[in-house]
């Protein structure tokens, strides 16, 4: 039995490989990556049947991958060899909330996770709430701006979701499962602010801006249109509380809580430009 890592170097993909030291892993990767230190293939989601003839019987999948235009057809495409290959389970990443017909990766997760589905395959669909990993790029100047307005809003560390990953990938095929995964605690952004504030050592100041100058803002940093308004209502909807309630699943699955933003931040400092 293989475990086959799509998305091996991203935050979460390396942070799995790294966990799964001792264990049969390729990762899936789309130009030499020795850094990993794990062996590795080359494949592409831009060609799905690359990654399919990486897939034998038995084999588990970790399903992940950055967004783009053809990301569903493409991990559809995906799932569907896997079925033709015998896998023995699909962990796949997705996002809190995901549904058909949502906005940006919502919509596109959720289009994916209906298709797993519906596969046939044994699966585990990850619904995780915001990354801390996206903060340090975020900060800039001393500040970062969003429409979340005052509501508390939860993010959680690459590294859980890794480590969630893992236990399933490594463990007898449980059943299928959903798997909201949060950080510990929820906060509002200022609040988050005087977080990084206190870790830094110097002032970083959250910026709420109504949804049309937010996407205004992030039309300014290169985001084309209709992708910025949509970005900036998802921030507006997703204040609202709906990412505010917290679960264990992190903690049942890994035997430890979820990473705080206390602990992330110790670690990732030197990662926040000045």
């Amino acid at each position: 039995m293989m475990i086959v890592i799509t998305g091996a170097t991203g935050s979460i993909g390396r942070a799995l490989v790294e966990r799964l030291r001792g264990h049969d892993v390729l990762a899936v990767v789309r130009k030499p990556a020795g850094d990993l230190g794990c062996d590795h293939a080359l494949a592409d989601f831009d060609e799905p049947g690359t990654i399919g003839a990486l897939l034998s019987p038995g084999d588990r999948l970790f399903l992940n991958s950055s967004l783009w235009p053809g990301f569903t057809d493409a991990h559809r495409a995906v799932i569907d060899l896997a079925a033709r290959a015998g896998v023995a389970q699909v962990v796949a990443v997705s996002v809190r909330g995901a549904t058909p017909g949502a906005k940006l990766g919502g919509g596109m997760h959720g289009g994916v996770d209906a298709h797993l589905r519906r596969s046939g395959l044994p699966w585990s669909i990850l619904q995780p709430t915001g990354f801390m990993q996206n903060l340090p790029r975020e900060v800039r100047n001393g500040r970062f701006y969003g429409s979340y307005g005052p509501g508390p809003v939860n993010y959680i560390d690459a590294r859980d979701i890794a480590e969630v990953a893992a236990a399933l990938l490594t463990r007898p095929v449980g059943p299928d499962a959903d798997l909201v995964l949060t950080g510990p605690e929820s906060r509002s952004h200022d609040q988050i602010a005087e977080e990084i504030s206190a870790a830094l050592g110097r002032p970083v100041r959250y910026v709420d801006l109504p949804v049309p100058e937010m996407a205004a803002h992030l039309e300014r940093q290169g985001l084309p249109q209709p992708q910025a308004g949509d970005l900036a209502e998802l921030m507006a909807a997703t204040g609202d509380g709906r990412w505010a309630s917290t679960t264990t699943t992190v903690e049942d699955l890994t035997g430890h809580p979820p990473r705080s933003l206390s602990a992330f931040l110790t670690d990732h400092k030197p990662a926040f430009a000045t």
